[in-house]
């Protein structure tokens, strides 16, 4: 037995012993609102603060960065630093076009940064170091004030550097689902829920990350002739994980009546997995990805997300029963990353099928229509260092790591293709600030329409994307795992 699997085992043995029967993690009920029981307050979506509302003396919104403790299961409570005191944060909700003000309250002892992600909004709003954004201080405050744009799926979390500090920026429970709310929507569902992805307890290890192995039938076209042999440096991985603020085994259901639409907002709010989630007994049919509606929504069984990336998916619920929706691996499903979808009057044990074999393909969700000529072309080559200094992997992007002064401009209005070539052989979620890109082709297969802000190109393959520069300063590029971020993997965008 592999060590990681048997440190898996022993939370596996722990959770089961702890949590008893099978409950489910987290439910909703239909509509916006959602059901009242024990993980109600992870969930409770923040309305805007009705005080003092247009005089500036109160925000829409209010933040507190602190210490807390998550209760994942009877007997697994951990600590963390979050927003609110509560896992995830609380749902933000804001109009189209609404001018949004959030004070966010920092109660620890480090500085902090709010990123507002998949957000078209300024540099020095992004809550970003690297763009200029002030920093929220240590027992201080900083309010954020921005236009809420384009409607869709959005999220909030840390942007602070972590480097070798395994409880700072994405390792944290700092995360939360915000929603903006389009002029029109027609809103074809029964019920709406929010599902985060999660690992906890991270640490350092030699072993490669728990992501499904590669198919080999999968084209790599950026496959070196010579294979690098030398030996893989330290990687971030965990022992735990959960949907929301529970494991696999508590908390309550998601509860569900026959015939009813179910709106799901996926979202893997993870520092370093790719994770695979179906539900058994249904399927999935993709309507948006990162919060943009697709042209051709399509049935799946298996959804594949990245750190930063988010699924709109609705599933019909048309197979009465007692089921988990959860990690295809089984370590992980194992290990928590679960929940039980309930529908009314069935008390039987929740049910696990694995999923018919599949490719998960963003390219299904497009159409063929051309793309405009590019008034340019830049190509950006990702490399691995393996075990770079103390130890840790570092990455490269063009031959250095960051920064890169001036080396990626952007001149207003025009219109840039971005080519991806990812010469490693890790899968890597590239996520691009301020901006929203459509993906062009991907392992050389052509797509249109698709829009998103994270990508993932897969292990020695190559992706390749369109945008418009249209949101003037600087602007951060990077691999949205927390570790290959911060050793390396960045790019700055600048304007001319």
């Amino acid at each position: 037995m592999k060590r990681r699997d048997f440190v898996r085992l022993g939370w596996a043995t722990m959770i089961a012993t702890g949590a008893g029967k099978l409950r489910p993690a987290f439910g909703m009920s239909p509509g916006l609102e959602e059901v009242p029981g024990p993980t109600q307050h992870s969930m409770a979506p923040l309305e805007p603060n009705a005080a003092d509302r247009g005089t500036g003396r109160a925000a829409d919104f209010t933040l507190q960065i602190a210490p807390m403790m998550v209760e994942l299961a009877p007997q697994v409570v951990i600590s963390t630093i979050g927003y609110s005191n509560q896992v995830p944060g609380p749902l933000l909700r804001m109009r189209e076009g609404q001018r949004v003000t959030v004070d966010v309250v920092n109660d620890t002892d480090v500085p902090e940064f709010v990123h507002w992600h998949g957000l078209f909004v300024p540099s020095e709003v992004d809550g970003v170091e690297e763009e200029g954004t002030p920093p929220v201080p240590p027992h201080g405050r900083r309010r954020y004030e921005f236009v809420a744009k384009p409607a869709g799926s959005r999220w909030y979390h840390s942007h602070t550097a972590a480097m070798m500090d395994l409880h700072r920026g994405a390792y944290t429970g700092q995360f939360g689902f915000l929603m903006i709310e389009p002029a029109h929507d027609p809103g074809r569902y029964d019920q709406e829920v929010f599902l985060a992805l999660r690992e906890w307890q991270y640490f350092l290890s030699t072993m490669d990350q728990d992501e499904m192995a590669a198919d080999p039938n999968d084209p790599m076209p950026e496959k070196p002739a010579k294979p690098d042999w030398r030996q893989n440096g330290l990687e971030v991985s965990a022992p735990l994980y959960s949907i929301n603020d529970k494991i696999l085994g508590s908390g309550d259901p998601l509860r569900v009546q026959p015939g009813q639409r179910v709106l799901m907002h996926l979202l893997n709010a993870s520092a370093a997995q790719i994770h695979r989630v179906a539900l058994a007994g249904h399927k999935f049919q993709v309507v948006a990805l990162d919060g943009n509606p697709v042209p051709s929504p399509q049935p799946v069984d298996v959804i594949e997300i990245a750190p930063g990336e988010r699924v709109d998916a609705i599933v019909e619920m048309n197979n009465p029963g007692v089921w988990i929706l959860g990690e295809v691996r089984n370590v992980a499903r194992q290990s928590g990353m679960g929940v039980v979808v309930e529908y009314a009057n069935q008390q039987q044990r929740a049910q696990w099928t694995p999923p018919p074999k599949s490719r998960w393909d963003y390219t299904v969700f497009g159409t063929t229509d051309p793309h405009p000529a590019p008034d340019q072309t830049i190509e950006m080559v990702f490399e691995k260092v393996p075990g770079g200094p103390n130890g840790i992997n570092h990455w490269l992007v063009n031959g250095k790591e960051y920064p890169h002064e001036r080396e990626f401009v952007f001149r207003q209005g025009r219109r840039y293709r971005l080519v991806f070539h990812n010469r490693s052989d890790d899968s890597h979620p590239l996520h691009m600030h301020r901006h929203m890109f459509e993906l062009v082709e991907l392992n050389g297969k052509p797509t249109a329409g698709i829009k998103k802000d994270t990508v993932i190109v897969p292990a020695f393959g190559r992706a390749t994307v369109d945008l418009v520069a249209d949101q003037p300063g600087l602007t951060l590029f990077h691999c949205h795992m927390q570790q290959h971020m911060d050793f390396g993997f960045m790019a700055l965008f600048r304007y001319a």
